[in-house]
């Protein structure tokens, strides 16, 4: 774990502390309930601080380790840029913030945007907990054609598509492009968190950027729709929250998500990427890989291919391939 999450899970463990667990498990079935419809949110789903507590508990650990994957492959494929400034769209209570400073530490100028004003305000505390966030500001805000964006150097759109109409997302993502150099849109590792990604790295691409990651070119998806879709996993600790709500004994849960990260600044994407988790067979790995020439293959890495192979043992899901040269 990085300092910054380590920071965020003791604040998030303190702010249970009040909160009957009861009382908890109540809300957080309620709005899991609610991010599950399909219908675009025309209200704020928070509603008080009990909610935004619980939401936070719940779900901050897994959307931070979500978009950390996604700000660590777009990381590879920039060395040596950290964004001078950041801005968050639909932010709520900061989870991509975190990410942003686990990623690039350092203090920078940090506006976050929600139409949750209780997600602000526990965003804004939660943020004090960590001196390079305490500047950050906390800004209620529609998130949807209305919004307009100043100058920065990254935005980052986590989990906030599928709460918009299609005329939303369109204008948020344009918005986006026109304001960033670079942007980075994280959605659930779903068939329709998939379609959302997809529709915004197309009009990202037209907007003139270029995808750095996940994927190794920025043509046409190789993937047929509705076949299957492009999706990763990150490993999240499980709190007392979430096994109180959940269930099972296992000490984490894997988070499935999509993502796209596109930039105006010069990327050298992945030359492959892992796919799918791989499959470890005796003596041999079998990769599921994306290709730069727009292919979904297989590569059979076996013993006689030496240092490769095993780092093919240790390659996981989501990681570039082949490894750097240093790495082999």
């Amino acid at each position: 774990m990085t300092p910054a999450s380590d920071t965020l899970r003791t604040a998030l463990a303190d702010l249970l502390d009040g909160l009957p667990p009861k009382a908890a498990a109540q809300a957080v079935d309620r709005l899991i309930a609610n991010y599950r419809g399909t219908t675009p949110t025309h209200a704020p789903i928070l509603r008080d601080r009990s909610d935004v507590v619980a939401y936070a508990a719940y779900r901050m650990p897994a959307t931070f380790e979500a978009v950390r994957a996604a700000l660590e492959a777009f990381a590879d494929a920039v060395p040596g840029w950290s964004p001078a400034s950041h801005l968050d769209v639909g932010g709520g209570t900061g989870a991509a913030t975190w990410a942003v400073n686990a990623t690039w530490p350092g203090e920078r100028p940090v506006t976050v945007f929600d139409w949750a004003e209780p997600a602000l305000a526990l965003g804004r505390e939660i943020a004090a907990t960590n001196p390079e966030l305490t500047p950050a500001e906390w800004t209620r805000a529609r998130i949807g054609a209305a919004l307009t964006f100043e100058s920065t150097d990254l935005v980052t759109v986590s989990y906030v598509l599928g709460e918009l109409t299609a005329a939303d997302r369109a204008s948020v993502v344009t918005a986006a492009a026109a304001a960033a150099r670079a942007v980075v849109i994280i959605e659930p590792g779903t068939p329709d968190g998939y379609a959302r990604v997809i529709e915004a790295r197309d009009r990202l691409i037209d907007a003139g950027f270029r995808v750095a990651a996940p994927c190794p070119h920025s043509a046409a998806c190789p993937i047929v729709p509705g076949e299957d879709w492009c999706h990763f996993s990150a490993r999240v600790s499980r709190s007392s929250l979430h096994r109180q709500v959940k269930g099972g004994s296992l000490a984490y849960e894997d988070e499935k998500f999509s993502y796209v990260a596109a930039t105006r600044l010069p990327a050298d994407p992945a030359a492959s990427r892992v796919v799918r988790k791989p499959q470890i067979r005796k003596g041999q790995v079998l990769l599921d890989l994306c290709g730069p020439d727009e292919s979904l293959h297989r590569e059979t890495v076996t013993k006689r291919h030496g240092p490769l192979y095993h780092a093919a043992r240790d390659a996981d899901w989501g990681d570039a391939w082949p490894p750097p040269a240093d790495e082999d």
